[in-house]
């Protein structure tokens, strides 16, 4: 291992041994923060694995975080909550899985608007169910887990994804998906399993989301359909990414921070207009920025190279 790279592993682990000692430090606001950049982080990370090598936009991130949120409200009272954990991932690799094998086919536009309505297709069956059968349309989380206790949940996932994004760089299945967003066809022609690849990391991606919402699912005390299987959760992870770069494994996260305080500004003092912030978000990005803030780094740092 070179030192560069060593220097790099030393740092990562400096940064999550100091984020966890954030719930300790006794500052609510901050946890909170905290708590959004985490869980923005892990699914804008776990999105850009799939999205960014295969350059396949996925809309459906609403609908596996929806599906792990439900499985731990309706099963909180009489599960074992880590055993629900397993079964959220398990259930969000199966959808993943299902709807993999019956879309990766689909490319461009077809694929996003499958996607996009996956969630509001779970949305409308849950809500047919607890309307016709349980008589309300959301569920109480009532448990003794707290913020801190959330934070530390998803603090481990993150540095999970970020271990997995290490491998997928280094292995055959990180050299296929590249392959495959190069030119799909040319993979195919040299013996790349396309459908194979892209539907293993897409149930990945389906999994961590899953996950996600099932650690999140106690902080919300009451969930319902139109809260967790909103559409503008999946625009958020998009852009987000998309912002950061999702050609770099730190780059997500570099759009999670600043869009999570201005996502949280504009929520807080014109509620209405955090579509509008979606919108303007992706025009930056789509006319200044394609390449995203990782992209502008890696420029600066170019240039800053050659002029020495």
């Amino acid at each position: 291992m070179s030192t560069t790279r060593r220097t790099q592993w030393l740092l990562a682990i400096i940064v999550f041994v100091a984020l966890a000692f954030l719930p300790v430090i006794d500052q609510p606001y901050w946890l909170t923060i905290g708590i959004s950049i985490l869980m923005y982080g892990v699914l804008a990370t776990s999105w850009a694995l799939f999205s960014g090598p295969t350059h396949y936009i996925s809309l459906a991130t609403a609908a596996f975080y929806g599906l792990g949120a439900y499985v731990v409200g309706m099963g909180i009272e009489s599960v074992w909550y880590p055993f629900l954990l397993v079964i959220a991932t398990a259930l969000g690799a199966l959808l993943a899985l299902v709807v993999g094998l019956a879309t990766l086919r689909l490319s461009g536009v077809y694929f996003v608007i499958f996607t996009l309505g996956l969630a509001e297709f779970i949305r409308q069956i849950i809500t047919w169910v607890q309307n016709n059968f349980t008589g309300s349309r959301g569920v109480y989380v009532l448990t003794s887990i707290e913020d801190k206790h959330i934070f530390w949940e998803l603090l481990v996932l993150a540095a999970v994804v970020c271990l997995f994004g290490v491998w997928l760089k280094q292995s055959r299945l990180g050299f296929a998906l590249r392959v495959i967003g190069g030119d799909e066809v040319v993979a195919s022609h040299v013996g790349i399993h396309s459908a194979k690849a892209k539907v293993l990391l897409f149930s990945f991606s389906g999994a961590v989301a899953a996950l996600t919402g099932a650690i999140l699912a106690p902080r919300l005390s009451y969930i319902e359909p139109s809260m967790v299987f909103s559409a503008d959760l999946s625009f958020q992870v998009v852009i987000m990414a998309l912002l950061g770069g999702v050609h770099r494994l730190w780059g997500p996260i570099v759009g999670v921070i600043p869009f999570t305080f201005l996502w949280e500004f504009i929520a807080a003092v014109a509620p209405t207009q955090t579509v509008l912030l979606l919108g303007v978000a992706f025009l930056v990005i789509v006319y200044f920025i394609p390449q995203g803030i990782a992209g502008l780094i890696e420029k600066w740092f170019l240039k800053g190279g050659r002029h020495e």
